[in-house]
Formats: structure tokens, C-alpha cells, sequence
């Protein structure tokens, strides 16, 4: 199998490394991933400046690796547009650092990424690492090379991708989830700068509240891996009928 793998943390983020460490044992993987880290930058392509392409090099990775200076969906659409010479037969996007879950979707380079593999036609995986301090990627990465053998055997909707949240202390058991309630309570610190200028640092804590027991959130707190199906179809199709009627 021929797998693109990206990420939004960059190309030297360990989790990344990891994974691919465990996946080329079995697949050919290409490595095609930010020179820096790309964390909350959503869905953003880069179109007001060139981005430029740097092969790369490691002491413990066999794959071909390639930085961009770009965003992770810049990663993605470049690699299946004009570096790959074969598209991939499934993008995975992580190991993250930190969780992407309920509405952390909207905003996660690493699910982005993920999402436009899939509006390119290709399969997609989006991985991330349940913690804020202990980053041990070894059970995620072994997860996700069980996950995609079984992800091989199912024909996919052309719409839909895995978005997978690994905790690190896991009990050794998985969960089919739906996204659950979480979202931030965001401060702004206005600072002053030496020149006397006001500039803002955005800070928070995430908050997560209302959960049911079929959630992301609630799944990983009880030490199990969660794997949501995440569709990006908008339209509010229930409305579609009651907006005909409007006298406009």
C-alpha cells in the first residue's frame, strides 16, 4: 500500500517520525509534512507566495521525506498534484500532539490535512495523541498500522474520514464515537510591546461539557481509543424546502 503521510505539528515532530517508523515496515510510505509546525491553521492554502520543496534526510527513517513551507493542506494537495508520481492509496495525517475532538475539527491543521486528501479523491486518516504531557507515540502508532489493515478491507464513502484519538494511557480497547462538545473559553492578554505598541496573545482552556457516553470526549477519558467518522457535507438539507418558500 502506498501511503502520503502529513502532519501539522512538522516534519521533525516526533510523532510524526514514530509513525512512520511503523508504518514503512509494511507499506511504502512517502513523508510529505510542514518545515515547521502548522498547529490550529484549519483548511488554509497558501496562494500569495511561492512554496518551495526540500528533501529531507533521517538517521532512522528508510521513506522519502519532503519539508514544505506551507500549511498541512498545502502539503497534501502539492504532494498528490505534483510530487508523487502515483496518487497514494490513503493519506494519514498525525501523529498529533494533543487531541483533535469535538469541534477542535474545524479548527486542526492535522484533520484538514486529512480532508483534503479526501477532496483529491484519496482515502484519509486523521491521528492524534490524547495528552498534554506525556508523549509516547509507540501504541498509536502500532493502533493506526492495525487500523489501516482493516481500513483496506472496506470500501469507504468517497466522503467520509477516520478521525482517530488515542489516549495515552489506554486500556488496550477501541470505540466507534461521534464527535462530542468541545470547544474553548478564549481570553485575550493585551501586552505592550518595547516600541509602546498593544499587540493580544490568544489563551483559554479547552471546555468540555454535556458529553454523552458515545462521544470522542467521553471515550478517551475512560482510557479507550476513539475513531469517529467525520463527514464534511455542510448543506443543511432539512432546510432547503422551508428557504423555497421565502418570498425574496
Amino acid at each position: 500500500m502506498k501511503i502520503l503521510l502529513t502532519n501539522d505539528d512538522g516534519i521533525f515532530a516526533p510523532g510524526i517520525q514514530r509513525l512512520c517508523q511503523e508504518l514503512e515496515q509494511k507499506h511504502e510510505v512517502v513523508v510529505v509534512a510542514p518545515d515547521r509546525e502548522r498547529s490550529a491553521t484549519g483548511h488554509a492554502i497558501t496562494i500569495h507566495h511561492p512554496l518551495r520543496a526540500k528533501e529531507m534526510t533521517f538517521t532512522d527513517i528508510n521513506s522519502k521525506c519532503i519539508a514544505i513551507d506551507g500549511t498541512p493542506a498545502d502539503c497534501v494537495k502539492i504532494a498528490i498534484e505534483s510530487l508523487l508520481d502515483q496518487k497514494p492509496d490513503v493519506v494519514i495525517s498525525g501523529i498529533n500532539a494533543g487531541p483533535n475532538m469535538g469541534y477542535d475539527v474545524l479548527y486542526s491543521g492535522t484533520v484538514s490535512a486529512a480532508v483534503e486528501g479526501l477532496l483529491l479523491g484519496i482515502p484519509a486518516i486523521a491521528v492524534s495523541l490524547v495528552t498534554d504531557e506525556k508523549w509516547e507515540f509507540a501504541y498509536a502508532a502500532e493502533f493506526v498500522l492495525r487500523l489501516l489493515e482493516e481500513h483496506q478491507k472496506e470500501e469507504f464513502p468517497e466522503d467520509v474520514i477516520l478521525n482517530v484519538n488515542v489516549p495515552v494511557d489506554c486500556s488496550g480497547g477501541h470505540k466507534i464515537t461521534k464527535l462530542g462538545n468541545r470547544s474553548y473559553k478564549n481570553t485575550f492578554e493585551q501586552r505592550i510591546d518595547p516600541r509602546g505598541e498593544r499587540y493580544y496573545w490568544l489563551a483559554g482552556e479547552a471546555v468540555e461539557e454535556g458529553n454523552s457516553p458515545d462521544t470522542d470526549v467521553s471515550t478517551v477519558k475512560e482510557g479507550f481509543v476513539s475513531i469517529t467518522p467525520v463527514k464534511f457535507s455542510l448543506t443543511a438539507d432539512s432546510e432547503i424546502e422551508r428557504l423555497k418558500k421565502w418570498n425574496l
